[in-house]
């Protein structure tokens, strides 16, 4: 079973996508996590990312797809799910694309519904219970950089909502309900 989490950032995508991981043995594919592993790896295609990444510059769609047809050749026995990627159209069609050159394809894409203004004030109070437990602050947890990061996830991620709606394959959760009851969710729409 392949998944798209989907929502903006805070909304508990990474929280949600261990918990398929543990009670589905799915493996997540975070694309900031294998860029970071592709960094340092020594394989071509990671000397391609560390060459990008230590420019500052963006790592290229052909990059991240690369990346992720190496970790479908290795295959999992209870799917993938996709946290971060797709972030584009062009990127959905690639993803679509790759899947079907593998004889697969997704089986749901799941958006975490959140209200705007109460993310903001989780991801504030994240920070200040950090920083009461003496834990370093994330630098984008901050409500202005948050604020930021959630207009650039409307711009360029919304989009997708529509794509995978028209395909039939969109399914909504309350992500503002409790952990548990998101999860509950979500396992509701991958054993439908």
């Amino acid at each position: 079973m392949n998944v798209i989490l989907i929502g903006p950032p805070g909304a508990g995508k990474g929280t949600q996508a261990q918990k398929l991981v543990a009670s589905r043995g799915m493996v997540q594919l975070s694309t900031g996590d294998m860029l970071r592993a592709a960094k340092t790896s020594g394989t071509e295609l990671g000397n391609r990312v560390a060459e990008v990444m230590d420019k500052g510059e963006l790592v290229t769609d052909e990059i991240v797809i690369g990346l992720i047809e190496e970790q479908l050749e290795q295959g999992s026995a209870g799917g993938f799910i996709f946290d971060g990627f797709p972030r584009t159209l062009a990127q959905a069609d690639a993803l679509g694309d790759l899947l079907a050159r593998h004889g697969t394809g997704l089986h749901a894409v799941i958006e975490l519904v959140v209200d705007d203004a109460a993310l903001v004030d989780r991801i504030v109070k994240r920070a200040e219970d950090a920083q009461a437990a003496g834990h370093p602050v994330r630098r984008d947890d901050t409500p202005e950089v948050f604020e930021d990061r959630l207009r650039a996830y409307y711009k360029q991620t919304a989009p997708l909502l529509g794509y995978y709606y028209a395909k039939e394959q969109l399914s909504q959760v309350d992500g503002m309900a409790s952990v548990d009851a998101v999860e509950r969710q979500i396992v509701a729409i991958l054993d439908a």
